[in-house]
């Protein structure tokens, strides 16, 4: 059974053993109950919905506790990556023999900033930012921002296509 159906499933149970005890309780208070049942079969009725609801607190809690096992192994697995393609750009860059601010200038373009927007940032003229700008892609050997992000993103898909 996969996840999905078994969680839904729990649900589904808890809220039926939910409704037994409140549907129970409002019809002793109103009245309502046409006839009796035998306390016998009352008290397994209630012990089967207790069941029920105490196995969904222990699946619910296990369902928690694989759910925020996943997520940190998501994150970590992220910051990996996130480690990984920054050693890549700091290698490139160094390839490319950038100069610190050549480096600002290129991280922000691939991030996808305007030249308005690094500019602002790293408080110089647009006219210096486009001057970097060219100057990177003279030094990477290619002729815009969208063939600067293409390069990384090639570096990525070919590194993934090779695990």
């Amino acid at each position: 059974m996969n996840r999905p159906v078994l969680l839904f499933a729990l649900v589904a149970l808890q809220g039926a053993c939910a409704f037994f005890f409140v549907a129970d309780i409002t019809l002793t208070v109103i009245g309502a109950r046409s006839a009796p049942i035998s306390w016998q079969t009352r008290e397994l009725l209630e012990v089967g919905a207790s069941l029920g609801l105490i196995l969904g607190v222990v699946l619910g809690w296990l369902a928690l506790r694989r759910t925020l096992a996943q997520k940190a192994q998501a994150e970590e697995s992220l910051r990996s990556v996130q480690s990984a393609f920054r050693e890549h750009l700091e290698a490139t860059f160094e390839a490319w023999a950038l100069t610190p601010a050549e480096r600002d200038v290129a991280l922000f373009t691939i991030k996808g900033m305007s030249i308005q927007e690094i500019a602002g940032l790293r408080n110089t003229s647009e006219g210096t930012v486009k001057a970097q700008s060219n100057a990177i892609y003279r030094k990477s050997g290619v002729s815009g921002r969208a063939q600067l992000l293409s390069l990384f993103l090639d570096d990525l898909l070919a590194e993934d296509a090779e695990d």
